[in-house]
């Protein structure tokens, strides 16, 4: 994704391109210039340059070391934070352990998102005097909102009682606005979406415009807030309309469930069926370390941050060829014996145990090294850019911040875990990859969603919101871990107007 970097004062985002001339990822745009925020939006132009500005937030998904899946996964019970040792990534290696402090939780976890609002708040403000046609205002607004509840949804979970901020404020007055409920924000962010939803379009050219908010996207991620909230019926409708009457059939959106468990992380296979709201990644952006995790940075740094170190195969082996990594995110024993036998195994873990030991492979140990390597996500010989910019953070896999198995077993559970819906949603998501039915239950569900979405992100979420992360999850204390501190500098700036954490 082409980056639009946006502060208080200036907005960089002014292209040359026009609306129908959108290449095939609609945030692969090119920054040309900057502009004072008192002059900017004038026009359809400017308007979309500064809706690209908003949709970079959600690079924090799988951009930069600080990421969501990378972080996500290290505090779960089935991965370690892995990596070069016990200091390669202080915030990463703390979450993985559960001793994350004000002082050493990386604050772009926080920034990152509060700079995606931020720029949310300031093209709602200005859309309305924008010279442009009204249904294409109404669009670009809906998509804003729609981003800014994802926004706020990531920050909800993460640090729960935060500001609420909804029109534009400079980084001094920020810290004046108190800190407010996480019902509050979610309120918010159900209003937000439920807006979006009434105008957003079913569907988008993935020629023309892959990657921008839809009608289904939205209501996926409803849904998926309304289940966090504990709103189950709710949920169920708003995924139910998502999902289609059928499960395993194509709903009226166009989402179907891939026919190969395994084609779900194939590079080249972007916005698929399955995916419902996706960040784009390029390696066409000769991203370096210069600015590597800003704006300017186009590259997924998940597939680098979990390859092996070292990678090699004696001639003939019959193992892939890989670039090396980084090591991060390696699976716990406990998580390899669960998924062992599982038709998902392969496509889920790189076991390079078993080749090293064959002879068919070797590597250099990382910290809490277990051999078992996350293979959604290894960068791949094929997928090394060709152009400038460091090979390291220029590949090109995209990420799912939701896809239809999900919002399958969301729905499900969502139903309670019972009746005939539930359980042909289940179903569906175990005969894709070849799994007799099981009976539905919420502990089936549970265990489904554990083996189906590993190493997306999602599994520490889970295991919080259904009050299972204690004695699952090895240092996790109750009351406590549940939420990231503030960080310090944070607090420190609000001058007593907001408060931490509880337990920091």
């Amino acid at each position: 994704m082409k980056k639009i970097q946006i502060n208080n004062l200036l907005v960089a985002a002014a292209l040359i391109l026009s609306l129908g001339a959108c290449k095939k990822e609609f945030v692969d745009v090119s920054p040309k210039g900057q502009f004072l925020t008192a002059n900017y939006y004038a026009d359809a132009t400017q308007a979309y340059g500064g809706l690209v500005g908003v949709y970079d937030a959600i690079r924090k998904n799988s951009g930069g070391f600080e990421n969501m899946i990378t972080m996500m996964n290290a505090g779960s019970d089935d991965h370690f934070a892995g990596g070069g040792g016990a200091t390669d990534g202080a915030g990463i290696q703390a979450f993985s352990n559960h001793t994350l402090t004000a002082l050493n939780v990386p604050g772009s976890f926080w920034s990152d998102h509060y700079q995606g609002i931020f720029r949310a708040n300031t093209l709602l403000q200005k859309l309305p005097t924008t010279t442009m046609d009204a249904t294409l205002k109404a669009r670009f607004a809906a998509e804003t909102k729609a981003l800014r509840a994802l926004y706020y949804f990531n920050l909800v979970r993460m640090f729960k009682n935060i500001p609420l901020i909804t029109e534009p404020v400079s980084a001094a007055s920020m810290y004046k606005v108190k800190q407010t409920t996480s019902d509050s924000v979610y309120a918010q962010i159900e209003k937000d979406l439920n807006e979006a939803i009434a105008t957003l379009p079913a569907t988008v050219s993935i020629s023309t415009e892959a990657g921008r908010f839809t009608k289904g996207a939205a209501k996926a991620l409803l849904g998926k807030v309304l289940l966090f909230e504990n709103k189950g019926a709710l949920a169920a409708a708003q995924l139910a309309d998502v999902n289609g009457a059928t499960p395993g059939s194509a709903s009226s959106y166009g989402y179907k469930l891939v026919s190969n468990f395994s084609d779900l992380w194939v590079t080249n296979n972007k916005f698929n069926s399955e995916s419902i709201l996706e960040v784009g990644h390029s390696s066409a952006g000769n991203s370096d370390w210069g600015w590597w995790g800003s704006g300017r940075d186009e590259g997924n740094t998940v597939n680098v941050m979990v390859g092996p170190r070292s990678y090699s195969t004696p001639a003939g082996s019959p193992a892939p060829g890989l670039p090396s990594g980084w090591s991060f995110n390696v699976f716990t024993q406990n998580f390899y014996d669960a998924i062992k036998g599982d038709p998902r195994f392969a496509a889920t873990v790189f076991d390079l145990k078993a080749l090293k030991a064959a002879g068919q492979a070797d590597y250099i140990d990382g910290y809490q090294n277990t051999g078992y390597f996350l293979n959604k996500f290894l960068p791949r010989n094929a997928d090394i850019r060709t152009g400038g910019g460091s090979q390291e953070l220029n590949f090109k896999q995209d990420t799912y911040v939701i896809r239809l198995a999900d919002t399958y077993l969301m729905e499900a559970e969502a139903l309670g875990g019972t009746g005939a819906r539930a359980q042909a949603l289940l179903d569906a998501v175990r005969a894709r990859v070849g799994l007799a039915s099981t009976p539905v239950s919420l502990a089936a569900i549970k265990a489904e969603r554990r083996l189906e979405l590993l190493g997306e992100g999602h599994r520490f979420f889970d295991l919080v919101r259904t009050g299972k992360a204690v004695g699952k999850i090895t240092g996790f204390a109750a009351n406590k871990n549940e939420l990231f501190p503030i960080p310090f500098e944070e607090i420190q700036f609000s001058n007593g107007n907001w408060q931490q954490n509880p337990g920091y």
